[in-house]
């Protein structure tokens, strides 16, 4: 065999598709790249899994560079016959520089790219992966239920690369059962004309590169396709290994059209792995999850957030387990009567959303109030956002995955880039399937946020935590569900004045304490048994008036304790003694002052958790002794849903 060398595609007589169009077909997407990237990616990793297989799925993206002592390998090996001018295809710029980027997406546990490697020939057999992948455009999906349908998806790895030059490395198995490696160049830029009187072709802008001995050019295979992906320095193939590995040249790192740096691009590619894949993440009836992820930047592993622990994805999590249980509800259409699939939904209270580029990206950034569509491949569509709860410090989070039956109808619903339902693109009957979906999607979430209860003559049955998370926006001062702290003597029921830094005081109470006559700390009396004239103390203890304090520390704040979210008040008790703390918890109306301390029947009440020390152990018993001083303390306390909560912490002096 000859060198490997390129074969530029002229037009035949009748006619051919340009590459410009080709690239095209993603339209303008409102994702980025990389995040199109992943999705469409893993969609093709997922869909290529062996039938009946319930092996996991290996997915992996790299990013490299092919350094100074590799470079001239890659340039003699793929500037062979390549088109010399940069408007024709600018691989000659980017395999110039003198590090060469690489960003590599590589499934194993896959069928491979297999089958025939002409697009003319007829087989036998099942598999059409590599002439659908490497040489045709637009073929519709062959796996049941796979994420993938029309077979754009593929272009986003000549958008991603400023060359529009890929390589494609792949391991399958052919008609004989026996492992075939495969190796082929792939590029799609411009179309143009020849610019030599002697070649007065057109050309369709694609390339191949790989082996020209014949009348179509044709991979590198087996041993030859093995020497030339070791000297390129491609991730080889384990002895019983099949799968595909895209190689992208000089690869575009960019988001909101700002270039990242090459440690940025790998954190937000496994923050995006996660939140369009969490799906696939997660171990189902004791079985392995479907599919393991991987990022890797110069040969380091980059951290995968994992779902069941990032926030908020485990609420989705959440969702997407009720969803499949008992409590999933069946969604259906009326009329005409099918079975639209199951949801599930979640409410918390829940800290303040820490918003990321890989969430703004799904159109999360500062209250989750979503719902996550999904057909049964369990990829995730997109997130669909409901109405917003009426509190900042509360969110839910849904689940929707489509039947099996409906499968077809929300496929044909998305466009190429496969984030939405567009009921708009289809006929009746499938364009009412999907707008019920969506109007069914609102109902159980209306009914999620509604007050529950009703009235009766003689009283009303709504409970005050819930009428006042409902009107609290109309109040001004008022911040939030969940969560308010009124500094008021306990047991008061009234607002009081902040004493000085926040503070509160208990009663003034006798304490025996070693030391001589002086002056107590913070103002408190210290004297001897012989009064404030008397002798000097004779016995090794003294008696100390003095008044405990609480000191808060800052504003109330949700954060997280375990698998639940948790109401937080800090604080300290600087007055220097032993201490006994405890908390009076309250349902309030916001403005008013007032105190829910008989709740309605059935109703949930704010439950203390404990108390963390500085170090962060908890102690869970309803009072605890505190040695005054700086260190500052935390009570956690579950609030009561939909209520605003309010947190005083008692304190007295521990006199034995």
């Amino acid at each position: 065999m000859s060198a490997p060398a390129w074969h530029s595609q002229p037009y035949p007589p009748e006619g051919a598709s340009a590459a410009e169009g080709i690239r095209n077909q993603l339209g303008r997407p409102e994702l980025d790249l990389l995040t199109i990237l992943v999705r469409e990616s893993t969609q093709n990793s997922w869909d290529a899994r062996p039938p009946g297989s319930s092996d996991p799925v290996d997915y992996r993206i790299d990013l490299s560079t092919v350094g100074p002592a590799h470079g001239p390998v890659w340039r003699e090996l793929l500037l062979n016959k390549a088109p010399l001018k940069s408007e024709h295809l600018p691989l000659r710029a980017s395999l110039s520089r003198s590090t060469i980027p690489l960003l590599t997406v590589s499934d194993r546990g896959t069928t491979g790219l297999g089958g025939p490697t002409r697009a003319d020939r007829t087989t036998d057999e099942a598999s059409r992966d590599f002439v659908s992948f490497v040489r045709n455009i637009g073929e519709p999906r062959d796996t049941p239920f796979g994420g993938g349908t029309y077979g754009f998806g593929k272009g986003i790895f000549y958008l991603l690369s400023r060359c529009g030059t890929v390589l494609i490395h792949t391991r399958c198995r052919n008609p004989r059962g026996e492992l075939e490696t495969r190796l082929i160049g792939c590029a799609m830029w411009e179309s143009y004309y020849g610019d030599t009187p002697e070649n007065p072709l057109r050309y369709t802008g694609r390339h191949w590169w790989g082996d020209t001995s014949g009348d179509v050019i044709e991979p590198l295979i087996g041993d030859e396709a093995d020497a030339v992906a070791h000297q390129l320095g491609l991730r080889p193939f384990g002895p019983e290994e099949t799968g595909t590995s895209v190689v992208v040249v000089d690869p575009k790192l960019e988001r909101d059209e700002q270039r990242l740096e090459v440690p940025q691009a790998a954190e937000y590619l496994a923050e995006t792995i996660s939140w369009h894949l969490w799906p696939k993440m997660l171990e189902k009836d004791g079985a392995a999850p479907p599919m393991r992820f991987e990022v890797r930047r110069d040969g380091q592993t980059v951290p995968v957030p994992d779902p069941r622990t990032h926030q908020p994805l485990k609420l989705f999590v959440a969702a997407y387990e009720q969803m499949r249980g008992e409590k999933g509800r069946e969604l259906l259409c009326g009329k005409p009567r099918k079975l639209l699939g199951r949801f599930g939904v979640v409410k918390r209270i829940m800290p303040a959303l820490r918003s990321s580029s890989a969430s703004s990206m799904v159109g999360i950034t500062d209250l989750v109030h979503h719902v996550c569509l999904m057909r049964p491949a369990e990829l995730v569509v997109t997130y669909h956002p409901g109405p917003k709860p009426p509190s900042e410090n509360q969110g839910y989070a849904g689940v929707f995955r489509g039947d099996h039956g409906m499968d077809e109808v929300y496929a044909k619903a998305e466009p190429p880039t496969h984030d939405a339902w567009h009921p708009h693109s289809l006929e009746a009957p499938d364009s009412t399937y999907v707008r019920t979906t969506f109007r069914r999607i609102q109902e159980e979430i209306s009914n999620l946020l509604s007050l529950s209860g009703g009235a009766k003559s003689g009283g009303a049955q709504v409970p005050l935590g819930a009428a006042s998370s409902r009107f609290s926006g109309l109040v001004g001062g008022a911040w939030g569900i969940g969560g308010a702290t009124s500094f008021t003597r306990p047991g008061s029921g009234l607002t009081s004045r902040k004493r000085g830094n926040d503070e509160e005081e208990g009663p003034e109470t006798e304490v025996r304490v070693r030391g001589s006559r002086g002056t107590a700390r913070d103002g408190a009396d210290r004297h001897s048994e012989g009064g404030a004239d008397g002798p000097a103390v004779s016995e090794p203890s003294a008696v100390r008036r003095i008044r405990p304090r609480v000191q808060y520390v800052g504003d109330p704040y949700f954060d997280d304790l375990g698998e639940r979210s948790v109401l937080v008040q800090a604080f300290r008790l600087p007055v220097d003694a032993v201490q006994r703390v405890s908390a009076d918890l309250a349902v309030t109306l916001p403005g008013t002052g007032g105190r829910e301390t008989d709740p309605p029947a059935g109703a949930r009440v704010p439950v203390l958790l404990g108390w963390q020390d500085p170090e962060g152990a908890l102690h869970t018993s309803p009072e605890c002794d505190i040695s005054g001083g700086d260190a500052v303390w935390r009570a956690l306390v579950e609030p009561a849903p939909d209520t605003m909560t309010e947190i005083a912490i008692k304190v007295r002096a521990v006199t034995d």
